[in-house]
C-alpha cells in the first residue's frame, strides 16, 4: 500500500512540473513535437530511476551523520552531508552521459532533434530535485527510492507529452496574436496544474473518512456514557423515593 500511494502521489499530486515547476526549460523547449517529447520523457524516466536509488545509497551509507560507522566506530561522528550536491550531480552527470551515448548510437534522429537539451538533463533541476526530495522526505528503503524515481519520471513524461500534444493541436487554432507561442503554453500549463491538484483528494479522502469514523465512535461512546449516568441517577432517585 505504501508503494502504491507513493507511486500515484509522485505522478499526480507531487508532479515535478505541475506541483513544483521544476524542469520548465526542457518542458517548454522540447514540447513542440510529440515524438521529441516522448524521447526526452523516456530519458528522464531512465535517469531518475537510476540516480534516485544510487543517491539514496550514497546518502544512507556515506553522507548522513554517522553513516560511515560501517567503516569502524571511529568514523561514527563524521558528517559528510555538505557533499550532497557534489555527489548527487556527479551521479546524475554519469547517467546522463550514458544515456547520451546510447541515444546517439541507436537513435541518431532523436539525438539530433533533442539537440543540446539531452546533455542538459545533467543540470535539469527536476533530476536533481528528485534526489533532494528523496533526501528531505527521508525515504526509508531503496525500494521506495526506486519507486519514487520511476514515478517522478513518469510524472514528468506525462506532463511533457500532454503539453506537446496540445501544442501540436493549437497550431491550427485561432489563438490571439499576443498569446501565441509561450504565452498560451504558460496558460495551458497553469490550467493543467490546477487539474492535477484535484488528484489530491484521492489520498486525503480515505484519511478524512477514517478521522470522521473515529470521531463518530468517540461521540457515540460519550452518548452511551451519558445515558448510563442518567439511568444511574434515575435508579438512585427511585430508590430514595421508595425508601421514603
Amino acid at each position: 500500500m505504501e508503494h502504491l500511494e507513493l507511486f500515484f502521489k509522485s505522478i499526480f499530486i507531487d508532479n515535478m512540473v505541475f506541483a513544483t515547476f521544476l524542469g520548465m526549460c526542457s518542458y517548454l523547449a522540447v514540447s513542440k513535437k510529440v515524438s521529441t517529447a516522448v524521447g526526452l520523457g523516456a530519458a528522464v524516466i531512465f535517469v531518475l530511476a537510476v540516480t534516485v536509488p544510487l543517491n539514496w545509497l550514497l546518502d544512507q551509507y556515506i553522507l548522513q551523520e554517522g553513516a560511515l560507522v560501517w567503516l569502524g566506530p571511529e568514523f561514527a561522528q563524521y558528517d559528510l552531508s555538505f557533499l550532497s550536491f557534489i555527489l548527487f550531480i556527479a551521479t546524475i552527470a554519469t547517467m546522463v552521459q550514458l544515456v547520451e551515448i546510447v541515444v546517439e548510437k541507436f537513435a541518431p534522429d532523436l539525438y539530433n532533434s533533442l539537440g543540446i537539451f539531452l546533455p542538459l538533463i545533467a543540470v535539469n533541476c527536476a533530476i536533481l530535485g528528485g534526489s533532494l526530495f528523496m533526501q528531505s522526505r527521508e525515504i526509508e528503503t531503496i525500494g521506495l527510492a526506486l519507486n519514487y524515481g520511476i514515478s517522478s519520471g513518469i510524472g514528468f513524461f506525462l506532463a511533457i507529452l500532454a503539453i506537446a500534444a496540445i501544442r501540436e493541436k493549437i497550431r491550427y487554432s485561432n489563438v490571439p496574436a499576443p498569446l501565441r507561442g509561450l504565452g498560451i503554453t504558460f496558460i495551458i500549463t497553469g490550467l493543467m496544474a490546477i487539474g492535477f491538484m484535484s488528484f489530491g483528494g484521492m489520498l486525503t479522502s480515505s484519511g478524512e473518512a477514517e478521522e470522521s469514523e473515529s470521531e463518530a465512535v468517540v461521540v457515540k461512546t460519550e452518548v452511551v456514557k451519558k445515558d448510563k449516568i442518567e439511568s444511574t441517577q434515575v435508579v438512585v432517585e427511585v430508590s430514595k423515593i421508595t425508601k421514603q
